[in-house]
């Protein structure tokens, strides 16, 4: 089955012969932890770096604000579209949450008109670094501004660390950590740890590495690497949507120590000084297939329920009625992609392999996958679990994950154009059905 234009019928409730996405929820009885009001605006507004910019808004400014909560706490966030004029939602990326709450205009609701509001709720029920973005007409809204930060962090936090969010974005060509532009500046004393939550926002692979200190790359993707190693001289490559929780013990010196964001940003920690000299990019990159300690999955990913094949190409067609060289899953040009269908339950792997000419930053919606191999080469490290997957021209990548939480789930390139331009497949639990569709008179738009 295909994930069509205009083709489904209905709104709200059961579909009949199946469970439909608006069923999947959090417990609607129980209260909330934490609430949050977000307005939406399309307008001409200031970063926090003074440079002003035309695009979208969250309360007035972007990024939005970044949104805490602690482990297994209840999330409720309440959208308001002020003033977006093709309709907004909002997904939440990295967090395995219900499939009502995905927020994928034309599968999981539908846009949110101006002057209208959606509520998202779900369980916060993995600590780590996670961002949310419109996901209606991403590929302009979330290049404009609609995004923000969500940081989940364990009952009791080390105090000895201070914890700092990097959200990278480009505004104009003009990159910004958090909005602004050049050093951001931290305070952290001498032999203590930051850890410093990377977030890339754009479509494009990111390096990021340090000056003036050793670190260790503690988590991937909100999840945390097991017996991770110290490094020096070695970058961090954070692909287009993916994070990277890197942590730093301040010299006892106090010297400050750079962490360097794609080499025009920065996060500066120091207390004595923030005077950290600029060091050039590492030759080397880190790993993961190779870093850190073995540990056990949980499941044996060798006995698989279901294979699939993700073979990403280009090729001439017609996407949508317009003719032009398209990209393709496994032949197929959008939206006539079969979907990947599973079982609740299942043991579920798949191969990715790119020869389309380009980088594809892989990201499946509602589940964390673990890389198994890169090119035949067999993961020997940390379990290296990923909800965005950068996959390099000639690349191939053997992943595996647990079908365990039903619903309609997106599978796309997280560089926005692509998957506007068909790089879009959906992982479909049997018996799970949509009343919402793509396009139509409601006009949702996902990418």
């Amino acid at each position: 089955m295909g994930m069509g234009y205009a083709e489904h019928g209905g709104h709200g409730g059961q579909v009949a012969g199946g469970r439909s996405v608006t069923s999947l929820v959090a417990d609607p009885r129980r209260p909330a932890d934490v609430s949050v009001t977000l307005a939406a605006g399309k307008e001409r507004f200031r970063l926090p770096s003074g440079r002003a910019f035309d695009g979208f808004t969250l309360n007035g400014g972007s990024p939005g604000p970044v949104i805490r909560a602690t482990l297994g706490q209840l999330v409720e966030v309440r959208l308001v579209n002020g003033s977006v004029p093709d309709g907004i939602t909002l997904h939440w990326h990295g967090v395995d949450v219900p499939n009502a709450a995905d927020g994928v205009a034309g599968v999981t609701q539908d846009a949110v008109r101006i002057g209208e509001e959606h509520v998202y709720r779900f369980i916060a029920d993995q600590a780590g670094t996670f961002w949310y973005h419109s996901h209606q007409m991403s590929h302009e809204q979330v290049r404009g501004g609609l995004l923000g930060a969500l940081v989940v962090t364990p009952p009791e936090q080390p105090a000895e660390t201070v914890d700092v969010v990097a959200l990278v974005h480009l505004y104009d060509g003009v990159r910004t950590v958090n909005g602004n532009e050049g050093d951001v500046r931290v305070t952290v004393p001498p032999g203590k740890r930051a850890r410093v939550r990377i977030v890339n926002t754009d479509n494009g692979p990111m390096s990021a590495w340090v000056g003036g200190a050793s670190y260790r790359l503690v988590a991937v993707d909100g999840t945390d690497l097991n017996r991770p190693d110290p490094v020096r001289d070695t970058g961090v490559l954070v692909t287009a949507g993916g994070r990277a929780d890197v942590e730093v013990t301040m010299p006892e010196d106090g010297s400050p120590v750079r962490v360097h964001l794609g080499g025009t940003t920065a996060v500066v920690l120091g207390s004595k000084s923030y005077d950290a000299p600029v060091v050039r990019p590492p030759a080397t990159t880190l790993d993961l297939l190779s870093y850190g300690m073995r540990a056990s999955l949980g499941f044996d990913p060798n006995r698989p329920d279901r294979r699939f094949d993700y073979d990403i190409g280009r090729r001439p067609g017609f996407l949508r009625g317009r003719p032009g060289l398209w990209w393709t899953v496994n032949g197929s040009i959008f939206p006539d992609v079969p979907m990947f269908v599973v079982n609740e339950g299942d043991v579920v792997r798949m191969r990715i392999s790119n020869h389309s000419g380009d980088v594809h930053p892989m990201h499946l919606h509602g589940h964390h996958a673990v890389v198994l191999s890169r090119n035949g080469i067999p993961a020997a490290g940390s379990p290296w679990w990923v909800d965005s997957l950068n996959v390099a021209d000639g690349e191939s990548y053997e992943i595996a994950f647990v079908a365990d939480n039903p619903g309609i789930w997106m599978d796309h390139c997280h560089n926005l154009p692509h998957a506007a331009e068909g790089l879009v497949a959906h992982l479909m639990y049997e018996g799970v059905t949509t009343p919402f569709m793509i396009g139509g008179t409601e006009g949702n738009e996902p990418e």
